[in-house]
């Protein structure tokens, strides 16, 4: 359900001028407007220099945009301090005002650069490891290839991307959003099993029930880094089990299970192009999990991320199959080999 707002209504405060004292000043039309898009780096980052890295200039540039927004506000807006910039009560107030006009610009502009024009422009996606590195990076040339102007930035991390502070225009989650300003769809849900390389599985002992699995050495997420409840998986598994090797990061997951160093609770789309991974115990032992897909208010309407977010659609429709079956046969444990061994 969309959320209609006003995206020039100020959440006024005795100490902020109303918009239209604001608006009429020549200060505001030449330099202030600049000097929020300075104050609202630094309210969401925190520091001078991780703002201006941010916006690509100096932390000095940075400090002079601040202090001509504060001589025009006649208003301390951030608390100083050896941890970085907080915001005060009049910060706070800014803030709102200052993301609506952005708001405001963002849609003006998606509005116009969709009317009939080439898609360009540049779509970031923020995504789980996973699913930016294994399954979106391999098919993402068929869409820079049907639109060359267009530029795609993946960032596969474990973590939450936050929409509301433009580290994304499209965020890949596991879960359905958290803001009102922020309109989802679920992709789909995926399926994760235990998997083991086909060399473990043959030098190791026989799995051959859940409670088996506590005897095997296991690779899984550092816990306390978890950035997602529903990454806890061996709490889920039912078998008493302790990872050995630990990683926030699936792909490091992936190569060590790859190396024969254990057991490792995978998602199917990830193992599917490793044949020498093999599920174990599968009919009792996955977890389901779901995809979603967000997006700004304020970008739904931008040609360019529209058709970055309908190829996703499209991909993950067309290879739906991908997040459910395991893939490969059972392996073979070690008593399963000697027994067709003597036959």
């Amino acid at each position: 359900m969309a959320w209609i707002y006003d995206p020039f209504q100020f959440n006024e405060g005795p100490h902020i001028p109303n918009r239209c004292a604001l608006m009429g000043s020549r200060r505001w039309q030449t330099g202030s407007q600049d000097d929020l898009r300075y104050f609202l780096a630094v309210a969401r980052t925190g520091t001078l220099s991780a703002a201006a890295e941010q916006l690509g200039t100096e932390h000095t540039t940075v400090a002079r945009h601040i202090h001509a927004l504060e001589d025009e506000l006649n208003s301390r807006l951030f608390h100083r301090s050896s941890n970085g910039y907080g915001l005060t009560e009049a910060g706070e107030r800014l803030v709102a005002g200052a993301e609506a006009l952005e708001s405001a610009y963002v849609f003006a502009k998606a509005a116009a650069s969709s009317e009939g024009q080439t898609i360009t422009g540049t779509v970031r996606i923020g995504a789980p490891d996973g699913f930016g590195s294994v399954f979106l990076a391999p098919r993402v040339r068929a869409l820079t290839d049907r639109h060359p102007q267009l530029e795609i930035e993946i960032i596969p991390s474990a973590r939450l991307f936050s929409l509301l502070k433009r580290e994304a225009e499209i965020a890949i989650g596991l879960s359905s959003p958290e803001h009102m300003r922020v309109v989802s769809r679920r992709l789909t849900d995926h399926r994760l099993y235990v998997y083991a390389s086909q060399a473990y599985l043959e030098e190791a002992a026989p799995i051959v029930a859940k409670e088996d699995l506590r005897k095997h050495p296991f690779i899984g997420f550092v816990e306390e880094l978890l950035f997602a409840p529903q990454l806890n998986y061996t709490d889920l598994i039912g078998a008493d089990v302790e990872p050995h090797i630990r990683s926030t990061n699936v792909l490091t997951q992936l190569h060590a299970t790859l190396s024969g160093s254990g057991l490792c609770m995978l998602p199917a789309f990830v193992a599917s192009g490793y044949p020498t991974l093999a599920p174990v115990l599968p009919e009792q032992v996955s977890l389901t999990r779901s995809f979603h897909m967000h997006i700004h208010e304020d970008h739904r309407r931008a040609a360019h991320v529209r058709e970055v977010a309908a190829f996703i659609v499209a991909e993950v429709e067309r290879n739906r199959s991908l997040f459910y079956a395991p893939t490969a046969p059972p392996a073979a444990g070690r008593e399963d080999k000697h027994e067709k061994q003597r036959l």
